[in-house]
């Protein structure tokens, strides 16, 4: 019984990560990057990561994305930079959504910086 609910818990993360994608897709967002955290920390299991070419876009597709999680019953945790929107973060548990101008992305860079992170990781030897 258990791995009945194990596989469909699978399931329905990757039925939300495909609606997540969907939804950023749907207001033009690209350079979409998917990132599975679930070896690196306990706090969600995927990173999603889009751009958007402007700060109203950036809102926008925080906006779907908020709304299509919503009317597929998903719960949203929150979010955050909306008001400024070069950085909107949509928190969905099991994913969290990074929506940012190409400026901002290439600062913060959050896929070196997670896949540094994990490479780093298999680096470190049991004591």
């Amino acid at each position: 019984m258990t791995l009945t609910v194990q596989q469909d818990a699978n399931f329905d993360l990757e039925a939300m990560k495909a609606a997540v994608i969907d939804a950023l897709e749907d207001i033009k967002g690209f350079d979409i990057a998917v990132m599975d955290v679930r070896k690196l920390t306990n706090m969600t299991s995927y990173m999603i990561v889009a751009s958007a070419t402007s700060s109203r876009q950036a809102k926008a597709m925080g906006d779907n994305v908020r709304e299509k999680m919503k009317e597929k019953g998903y719960a949203i945790r929150g979010t955050e930079g909306e008001k400024e929107g070069e950085w909107v973060l949509v928190d969905l548990n099991d994913i969290v959504v990074h929506i940012m101008v190409p400026a901002t992305r290439a600062y913060y860079n959050l896929e070196q910086l997670w896949g540094d992170a994990e490479a780093r990781r298999g680096h470190i030897k049991p004591a």
